[in-house]
């Protein structure tokens, strides 16, 4: 007799509660092991990335091509969109063993963090050895939009705990409340950073005025891709719950992705926008 194993994707019921799913499974794992996922979307998003940044900076900036980088740009932006979706797709689909996700990505914010510490050394280096900051052209850049910013973000944290909360007491009404209240505060938090640029460049603040405005934009808008990625997350566990279908283990590795985007801002905030 083949030994059953437990499938626990939850299946919400349409009273508001939920209903573990169960499945046997079908000889495809051994007793002592898991087997081997495979996916594409791993390759296609790497492809879509070099694209997206090293190609297209390399050709507008280095190699003054801008149309060859409008063109890499728009193979870049919907193959990164493509291969985000579909492995994310995979990842809700998949059965929910918290081995898979919940150990993945402490390692990937492990690694993100250690991005973020040389793009933030690289600036103090910058900045402690100037003798004068910030440089000749930069504009009096508001202090308090970045604050409104923060408390948009912090709140952003406390509505993806409740909702995380909530799906673990089978509150789908909550959950999918919650979730969407963390989804419109993270693009609220993207607008007024698009809204920023867009009045910082009016003023002839580009990417290439000074080195601060090189930094400025390079750590903000890192970050503005982290906040990105965390909405894109967020707008693909929401719809496969709208179709009461949801993975534990994506939504915990989603949070806690999200808490490490928030962490990350109070560094953006204290180094790039107040220390002045």
């Amino acid at each position: 007799m083949s030994r059953p194993t437990i499938e626990q994707g939850v299946t919400w019921g349409a009273g508001g509660g939920h209903n573990e799913s169960y499945a046997q499974s079908a000889g495809h794992e051994s007793a002592h092991g898991h087997h081997w996922e495979t996916s594409p979307w791993p390759l296609v998003l790497v492809i879509g990335i070099l694209f997206l940044i090293p190609f297209a900076f390399a050709l507008y900036f280095v190699y003054a091509k801008p149309l060859m980088a409008m063109l890499s740009l728009g193979i870049g932006a919907p193959l990164t969109v493509i291969a985000i979706a579909g492995w994310i797709r995979e990842g809700v689909g998949q059965k929910d063993e918290p081995g898979y996700v919940l150990t993945a990505m402490p390692l990937f914010i492990f690694a993100e963090a250690f991005i973020f510490i040389a793009f933030f050394a690289g600036y103090w280096v910058v900045r402690l050895s100037s003798s004068g900051w910030p440089p000749d052209g930069t504009p009096e850049i508001s202090k308090t939009v970045p604050l409104i910013m923060t408390a948009i973000l912090v709140a952003s944290s406390f509505t993806i705990h409740h909702s995380e909360e909530r799906m673990e007491k089978g509150d789908r009404g909550g959950f999918l409340t919650w979730l969407i209240a963390t989804i419109i505060l993270g693009t609220v938090f993207m607008l007024l950073t698009i809204n920023e640029y867009s009045h910082l460049m009016a003023e002839g603040f580009n990417f290439k005025t000074n080195i601060f405005s090189t930094v400025y934009y390079s750590i903000t808008g890192f970050h503005f891709s982290h906040v990105l990625v965390g909405v894109g997350m967020f707008v693909c566990i929401l719809i496969p719950a709208l179709m009461n279908k949801m993975s534990k283990s994506f939504v915990k590795a989603a949070s806690m992705y999200w808490h490490f985007v928030d962490i990350i801002w109070f560094f953006v905030l204290t180094q790039v926008y107040l220390w002045s």
